[in-house]
């Protein structure tokens, strides 16, 4: 897959087939549009090309609002369109200048001179240009006009409740980790870098590697105990991870530790990807350390339990 900063060094191919969007998660409903242009491209000998926004329009649109968590980051989520084997990614600086074109120079501009469009494919309620102006039923209207054909996917259902990225955020701010799967088709992931922390997990007899991820717009699960993989030096371990503020010891701060199981090597500023397998318990107040460690040896089984399933 190449990737392309505008279309400055985009040259298009013979038959671009094209769909725009965040795409932020990358889930059910976003692989629905991405295995259709990939089916319309192998019948026309053609290319796919993926139009994508960063940063995400609601940062510049509502730059007061931080309210707004992403599955993904631009990275996290080219990996998972190379992997679904998009052939051209083209992302495209949302600025308030790109944002106040109209629909028709969204249109004209690059959808016909910049990629020389055959074939778009857009999800349902598909918006685009100034004021979110542009829509299905325009594009349908003057295909002719364009010279490109318009196809439109529909609301994609899994267990008769529609994916989208918001549903998918929600179930994580609950901790519903599991929901989260069945509607990304994959384990949702954060990546980050193991800091100092306070050592608490070592004295305890469990311990820890203390997360940080440095983009703050990352969406992390509730607050809670987790099952977890996680990837660090090219291998996958079994483990159990915290978020929360570690009642138990006064916490004030929010913190992301892990401890993986069977391992016992220093990672200190290394990069790790963990991946959320199953929600165990809430994070809790105990009265004492021991009352704690019992706990803890207690959602240990259950992880291993759940994981080797």
């Amino acid at each position: 897959m190449k990737i392309y900063e505008g279309l400055t060094k985009f040259t298009p191919p013979d038959f671009p087939v094209v769909t725009s969007g965040t795409f932020d998660g990358v889930h059910r409903g976003h692989q629905k549009i991405i295995e259709r242009i990939k089916t319309i491209a192998d019948k026309n000998n053609g290319e796919t090309v993926l139009i994508t926004y960063w940063p995400h329009p609601r940062f510049v649109l509502n730059p007061d609002d931080d309210s707004l968590k992403l599955l993904n980051t631009f990275e996290e989520k080219a990996s998972l369109l190379e992997e679904m084997g998009i052939d051209h990614l083209i992302k495209f600086t949302f600025d308030k200048k790109f944002s106040s074109q109209t629909s028709e120079e969204f249109i004209k501009n690059i959808l016909i001179d910049g990629l020389k469009t055959k074939k778009l494919v857009i999800g349902y309620d598909h918006r685009f240009g100034k004021n979110r102006e542009g829509s299905f039923e325009h594009l349908k209207e003057n295909a002719g006009k364009y010279g490109f054909e318009v196809e439109e996917i529909p609301e994609q259902d899994v267990n008769n409740v529609a994916v989208s990225s918001t549903k998918i955020r929600k179930a994580l701010d609950e901790g519903k980790v599991e929901v989260a799967r069945e509607y990304l088709g994959k384990d949702y992931s954060i990546t980050g870098f193991v800091g100092e922390g306070e050592k608490r997990g070592r004295e305890l007899g469990f311990p820890t590697a203390n997360i940080t991820i440095p983009e703050k717009f990352k969406e992390i699960p509730a607050n809670g105990v987790y099952g977890v993989h996680v990837n660090t030096r090219g291998k996958s371990y079994k483990g159990m991870m915290n978020i929360g503020v570690k009642p138990t010891f006064s916490g004030k701060q929010r913190s992301i530790e892990v401890h993986l199981f069977d391992f016992d090597d220093n990672i200190y500023g290394e990069k790790v990807t963990v991946y959320f397998d199953n929600f165990v318990r809430k994070e809790k107040k105990f009265n004492n350390t021991e009352e704690l460690i019992s706990q803890l040896q207690k959602d240990k089984q259950v992880v291993l339990n759940r994981l080797n399933q």
